[in-house]
């Protein structure tokens, strides 16, 4: 198997804490803090409401910068973000952040999340997944899912700290997919998809 070098994915995810510097994964690094020391920007007044037709341009870019597509293969098959239910966080006309969620096998699937750099860690992320929570629960939907690659250390983080739990691990399916193990987050090889549930229920 061939270990690639270069990441795909186009645009920085990341922002240091320490200097502001955009990072593309394979330059981010973690490191562990006190909660006190923690990071943490400047409150920002967004909102948090269903994606108008208005949106779809600003949509369309963040996944762009996100994965370099609106098609989004999770759960084994392929979504296209624009056909599923878009929640955006949104601060005057700007886009800070998007959850992309779908019906899948009886649960709300979540297909595509993301927050800009400079908006996380201020409570962009929380909002937009209790929001999709409060949009399941709306629909009866008694659990909802989400995937994240076994390199996205963060995102396997932030799911585990909202009531997610690891359900399942497809192994070797990134890897199997791609033909070779792509270098991810903190240069972290790429290749399964841990998958993760919580529950919706009141």
């Amino acid at each position: 198997m061939i270990e690639h070098s270069e990441v795909d994915v186009p645009y920085p995810q990341y922002l240091c804490p320490v200097d502001g510097k955009e990072l593309p994964l394979a330059e981010a690094r973690m490191s562990v803090t006190c909660a006190e020391h923690q990071p943490r920007g400047e409150a920002l007044g967004f909102t948090v409401r269903e994606a108008r037709l208005s949106d779809r341009h600003a949509i369309e870019e963040i996944c762009d910068r996100a994965w370099g597509e609106t098609e989004i293969d999770v759960f084994g098959r392929t979504f296209d973000v624009m056909a599923c239910d878009n929640l955006v966080a949104v601060e005057g006309d700007e886009l800070l952040g998007l959850i992309s969620c779908t019906v899948h096998g009886g649960e709300f699937a979540v297909v595509m999340y993301s927050v800009y750099p400079h908006n996380q860690g201020r409570g962009v992320g929380s909002a937009l997944l209790e929001a999709a929570a409060g949009m399941a629960a709306s629909r009866s939907l008694t659990s909802m899912k989400a995937a994240v690659s076994n390199d996205d250390l963060p995102l396997l983080y932030f799911y585990q700290r909202h009531a997610f739990s690891i359900a399942e691990i497809a192994t070797g399916l990134l890897a199997d997919k791609l033909g070779y193990a792509g270098v991810g987050f903190a240069g972290i090889p790429i290749r399964d998809e841990i998958r993760l549930r919580r529950s919706v229920c009141p």
